[in-house]
């Protein structure tokens, strides 16, 4: 199948490159040249695990990049994998989403034949048919059911993870309003929809809009709650991670998002939630379950840096902060709990040294002025440190040992409990253990 992708980010271009790699011919357009000539050339332009050498095998051949949006009018079906970011007061920003849809709009308005328009970036119920519709039938001069057709297919790929989630996922969520386009979603997953264990949804548009958004409120609320009976284990001496594998032996509740730590992060669950409990408040309902998972979450740094100054005098100390991205497996820093960590370390007067080992020049750029030092390994961080603090469960972590020894004291609070051997150590304490 013919296929074209508007948006190359982190969702736009792990499925183009997937879709490549089932047999599709893909275009990627993307108004950024040098994301175009970074795909082009055979590169990814995110770091993702498996990404990069299936945009090698297939650039060229079965996947390019374009900044033109005519190309669409060469494809069967274009998938609109646009960012939504959260706006001030949490609700989304569609900004992008309208202006893609204009150009794509624009584009078809010379096609003659049918076209399905598939939005994949994650909108609220009533999106799909009440913005990116008109759109699409105003610019491309064609009536919605005439010509284009317009479906929600979720996309539910976690970074780190994204190229795994995407070719063999647990379900397939189709949001049509005819059997036509649900057919040619249908053609489209063909081979994913092989797989054993991967279930196929076939519902109507807002309903497809709103199982994004609630299945990763309630992983969110999931983790929230791990959270807060991890804090609760903690004063009263318990170990919440014996305590919560026994609690996953339970079917109704299983063992998935057990691990209770320094809380979530990424760029979909702040801004999912955020979004639901704007959109919920715009209908004139307080989600305040929502809140309070929220709340819980935010808390979780300041309780790692309390712990921390229960150790050391913060005020003019030398802190290492090992990780920065949001979760091992990417340089993705958007919400990471770990930057709430640096926030609260410097408001308490620490001199701060972090390291991560791709997300580095990410928190660079996000803070050109910091006062932050920036250390080339985890020993280097460590070197000199009064105490340290594991914001990011990277696997090289675990290693440590000798590494601590060039503390000026051996102190590690650990946000994320990782495997390293705390006889190491002087002070060794966990945020919920």
């Amino acid at each position: 199948m013919n296929v074209s992708i508007v948006g190359s980010g982190y969702v736009g271009t792990t499925v183009a490159a997937c879709l490549a790699d089932l047999g599709h011919d893909v275009v990627n357009v993307e108004i950024d040249e040098e994301i175009v000539e970074t795909i082009n050339a055979g590169e990814a332009p995110i770091h993702e695990s498996g990404l990069e050498p299936r945009i090698a095998e297939h650039a060229g051949d079965s996947l390019r990049a374009t900044t033109d949006y005519a190309e669409a009018r060469e494809t069967d079906v274009t998938l609109l994998c646009l960012p939504t970011p959260q706006s001030e007061d949490g609700s989304l920003e569609l900004a992008p989403m309208r202006a893609g849809a204009e150009m794509l709009g624009e584009a078809l308005a010379e096609k003659d034949d049918d076209h399905l328009v598939v939005v994949k970036s994650t909108v609220l119920p009533g999106t799909t048919e009440e913005v990116v519709a008109p759109i699409l039938a105003d610019e491309s001069g064609t009536p919605i059911g005439e010509g284009i057709e317009v479906a929600m297919n979720p996309e539910f790929l976690r970074m780190g993870t994204a190229v795994g989630d995407f070719l063999e996922p647990d379900k397939v969520v189709l949001g049509t309003r005819t059997d036509a386009a649900a057919t040619t979603l249908r053609d489209l997953y063909a081979p994913i929809l092989a797989n054993e264990g991967t279930h196929l949804v076939e519902t109507d548009v807002r309903e497809a809009e709103l199982i994004k958004y609630a299945n990763n409120a309630f992983l969110a609320s999931k983790v929230s709650l791990v959270n807060e009976l991890g804090n609760i284990a903690k004063e009263y001496g318990a170990d919440a991670y014996e305590v919560l594998e026994a609690v996953g032996l339970d079917d109704r509740i299983s063992e998935r998002f057990m691990r209770s730590g320094l809380g979530w992060g990424g760029s979909c669950f702040p801004k999912d939630v955020a979004a639901l409990r704007a959109g919920a408040r715009e209908q004139g309902y307080e989600p305040e379950l929502l809140d309070a998972v929220v709340a819980v979450n935010d808390e979780q740094p300041r309780r790692l840096v309390s712990l921390l100054a229960d150790h050391v005098d913060l005020e003019g100390a030398r802190i290492a902060v090992l990780g920065l991205s949001f979760k091992p497996g990417t340089d993705d820093v958007r919400k990471s709990r770990a930057l709430d960590v640096l926030e609260h370390l410097e408001n308490r007067g620490a001199s701060i040294v972090a390291y991560d080992p791709v997300a580095t020049e990410n928190v660079r750029e996000k803070y050109p002025d910091t006062d932050l030092e920036f250390a080339d390994s985890a020993e280097a961080a460590l070197e000199g440190a009064d105490g340290a603090v594991v914001a990011t469960d990277w696997p090289e972590f675990d290693d440590l040992d000798g590494e601590f020894d060039g503390m000026a004291r051996r102190v590690l609070v650990d946000g994320r409990r990782i495997d390293v051997d705390r006889d190491a150590l002087e002070v060794y304490e966990g945020l919920t253990w």
